[in-house]
C-alpha cells in the first residue's frame, strides 16, 4: 500500500516474473498521491488526485506533475528522465497505431496528444503506451518472447468493433507474436454490477457476437424503503408494464476476455483484475460514479530503455 502521497498503482503478481522483470514496465493507475484537487477539493492537508488526463477543469500544470509522477512510480525516477509517455486522442474506434520509430510519438506544444485511435503497440524500448480511462476496460499485452507491447481502450463500441481481437491479431502479423507468449491484464473498468445499458447497445453485440447472452445480465436496484413496504410501490398498470422492471447489464471483461481467447490465449495467460471503478471512488476516476465531473486514469505499457549512462535524457509528455 502506497505512503500519503505517494502515488499508487495497481499490479498483476501473474506479470513479475523473472522472465518480464528485466524488461516490462507497466502499470494501473489509481487516483492517490497526485496534486489535483478540483474534482475532490474536501481532500485533507495536501492530499490531492493523480488525474492524468487534460481536462478541461484541471490545471495543465497540475496534470504534467502527476504524469511526472505516474511515469516515475511506473519505470523509476531514474529511468523516468528518459521515457516518453504517448498517449492518444481516444475515440471510441478500433483504430490501432504500431509504433515503429519514435518520431511517430508526437504531440502539440503543450503536451497534448496527435494520435487519433484506441489501442497502441510498439516494440522500441524507451516508450510507455499510455491508455486513458474511467469507467472503460484498459487491456495490456505483452509478448514475452519478442518483447512487445500493446494498450487498447476497450468501451462499449471498442469492444463491439472487436478493438482488442484485431489488435492481437496485428502483433502476430507485426511482431511474429504467437498466442501462447502473451500475456494479458483486463484492468480497472465499470463491472457488470454497475454498468446498465440501453437496448442501442444490446442489438449492437446481439449483431457481433454468437455468445452475447452470456456478456448480459438482469438486475435489479435494491432499494431497502421498497423492499420494506413493497406495497407502497404497488402499480395499477398491466403485468409487463410497469417501469419499476431489471436493468440489463452488461460485462465488458468478460466480453474483452473472450476476444482474448479467440485471439488464440490460453486462459491462464489472461488476468481479470476485476476491479469496478464505479463501486470504488476513493480509489478509481468513475465518469458513471461521478456523474462526468472526474479525472482519467492511465493504464500504461512499455519495454524498458537499454542503459546508456552517456545518453542526454529528455523527459516527454505526449
Amino acid at each position: 500500500m502506497a505512503k500519503r502521497g505517494e502515488v499508487s498503482v495497481a499490479r498483476v503478481v501473474a506479470w513479475d516474473s523473472r522472465d518480464t522483470q528485466s524488461w516490462l514496465r507497466y502499470g494501473f493507475s489509481t487516483r492517490t498521491g497526485g496534486v489535483t484537487r478540483v474534482y475532490r477539493p474536501g481532500l485533507p492537508g495536501d492530499a490531492g488526485d493523480l488525474n492524468l488526463s487534460w481536462t478541461k477543469d484541471d490545471d495543465p500544470a497540475l496534470v504534467a506533475e502527476n504524469r511526472r509522477r505516474f511515469v516515475a512510480a511506473v519505470v523509476g525516477k531514474r529511468a523516468a528522465t528518459g521515457t516518453t509517455l504517448v498517449t492518444l486522442r481516444q475515440i471510441h474506434s478500433g483504430v490501432v497505431h504500431v509504433l515503429r520509430d519514435r518520431k511517430q510519438a508526437v504531440a502539440t506544444e503543450d503536451g497534448r496528444a496527435v494520435l487519433r485511435g484506441d489501442g497502441m503497440m510498439t516494440n522500441l524500448p524507451g516508450l510507455l503506451l499510455g491508455i486513458q480511462t474511467a469507467d472503460c476496460i484498459p487491456v495490456l499485452v505483452a509478448d514475452r518472447k519478442r518483447r512487445a507491447v500493446a494498450g487498447f481502450h476497450a468501451g462499449w463500441r471498442g469492444t463491439v468493433a472487436r478493438i482488442v481481437e484485431r489488435g492481437i491479431g496485428l502483433m502476430r502479423l507485426e511482431y511474429g507474436s504467437r498466442p501462447q507468449d502473451l500475456v494479458a491484464a483486463i484492468g480497472p473498468g465499470v463491472g457488470p454490477c454497475c454498468y446498465a445499458v440501453g437496448e442501442e447497445v444490446v442489438q449492437q453485440f446481439i449483431s457481433q457476437f454468437v455468445y452475447f447472452s452470456e456478456l448480459f445480465s438482469e438486475v435489479y436496484d435494491a432499494d431497502p424503503v421498497r423492499e420494506k413496504y413493497p406495497q407502497l410501490f404497488l402499480t395499477a398498470r398491466a403485468p409487463g408494464h410497469s417501469n419499476l422492471g431489471p436493468q440489463t447489464h452488461l460485462d465488458l471483461w468478460e466480453a474483452n476476455r473472450r476476444q482474448l481467447l479467440d485471439a488464440g490465449l490460453p486462459a491462464k495467460n489472461i488476468t481479470v483484475m476485476a476491479e469496478c471503478t464505479a463501486c470504488k471512488p476513493v480509489r478509481y476516476f468513475s465518469h458513471r460514479g461521478e456523474h462526468g465531473f472526474t479525472g482519467r486514469m492511465l493504464n500504461a505499457i512499455g519495454v524498458a530503455e537499454r542503459t546508456n549512462p552517456r545518453a542526454k535524457a529528455v523527459f516527454q509528455l505526449v
